[in-house]
């Protein structure tokens, strides 16, 4: 199967990156390279791509994908997470700007083995990087009733959470829970029929929780965050594409506090902390896709994508 990824906001990304020819640009989440092909193709032969992904199919597709562009390419198999630890291997103080596509891709979605989605029958996997020990398996078959549900409601935000962990429970009982069509069965039972003929599939808010636990996904974005702003040159910029709402309120956070740091009380007349904003917010609300892109890609619905630049120093 081909790594086809269809990749969102791409215009209104690269048009916010300000790519300069001669720049180093930064995608944590390579994925089938479409926002990499949109910066390497502003930039010139002494410019350099770096592009990071867990999986090894996107690394090799994005090669290809990326080869015929003359940029100077560098590619980790790490998580976005350890940016920094990256540029210090390779020597680079500062980058002239990032993106970061969140989520799963189409690829990993529409791979019936990687066990992501709800549609396919496979192994309980979910695991963004391949090399991980822990994953939807573990999720499923060791947590407590309590935890199941804890994640379920965080992750997912399902009003259920609390039924489906029971039935989780109580199902592993007998055996364990071994394929993604085992589990879809059980969620359906844990709803109520007339919840279930409601909304989007009984199994997207449940799956979607269990495969952010076993990634980290958020532990990952709220420790990457401000690695991407402090690995920033003045003038650059962090592009951030989110399709959930708590992944979306973590980089909200995170862009208000390094643009508005003070911790001063707002009785004082002036500030006397010492913190000082070293990013200023281009987006102050979230770009979202138009009608045209969401026709062609109607998986680009809950995309979000906030931008923040680093600023000069002394202004």
């Amino acid at each position: 199967m081909e790594f086809a990824h269809e990749p969102v906001l791409l215009d209104q990304c690269i048009r916010h990156l300000n790519v300069k020819e001669n720049g180093i640009y930064v995608d944590g989440t390579l994925g089938g390279g479409g926002h990499a092909a949109g910066i390497c193709e502003k930039l010139s032969e002494s410019g350099t791509l770096i592009g990071i992904d867990q999986d090894m199919d996107a690394l090799l597709a994005s090669k290809k994908r990326l080869e015929k562009y003359p940029c100077k390419k560098v590619y980790a198999r790490r998580n976005y997470a350890e940016i920094a630890e990256i540029l210090a291997e390779l020597g680079i103080e500062r980058v002239d700007g990032a993106v970061l596509d969140l989520g799963v891709s189409s690829y990993q979605l529409d791979s019936p083995h990687r066990g992501f989605s709800y549609m396919g029958d496979a192994p309980l996997d979910m695991r963004m990087d391949a090399g991980s020990k822990f994953c939807a398996y573990d999720v499923v078959n060791t947590y407590t009733e309590k935890e199941l549900a804890s994640v379920v409601r965080r992750y997912g935000e399902e009003r259920w959470a609390a039924r489906i962990g029971l039935f989780i429970a109580n199902a592993r009982k007998e055996k364990p829970i071994e394929n993604t069509q085992e589990l879809v069965s059980i969620i359906k039972a844990a709803i109520p029929a007339s919840a279930r003929r409601e909304g989007p599939h009984p199994a997207k808010r449940t799956f979607q929780a269990i495969r952010i636990e076993v990634n980290d996904e958020l532990g990952k974005l709220e420790q990457a965050l401000p690695a991407f702003c402090d690995a920033l040159a003045g003038g650059g910029r962090l592009c951030v594409i989110s399709f959930h709402s708590l992944e979306d309120r973590i980089v909200k956070d995170v862009f208000n506090t390094r643009a508005d740091p003070c911790t001063c009380p707002k009785s004082l007349p002036a500030c006397v902390c010492g913190k000082t904003a070293d990013i200023k917010k281009i987006t102050k609300k979230p770009i979202i896709p138009r009608d045209e892109e969401l026709a062609q890609n109607p998986r680009a619905r809950s995309a979000k994508l906030r931008v923040a630049e680093k600023r000069h120093v002394g202004k």
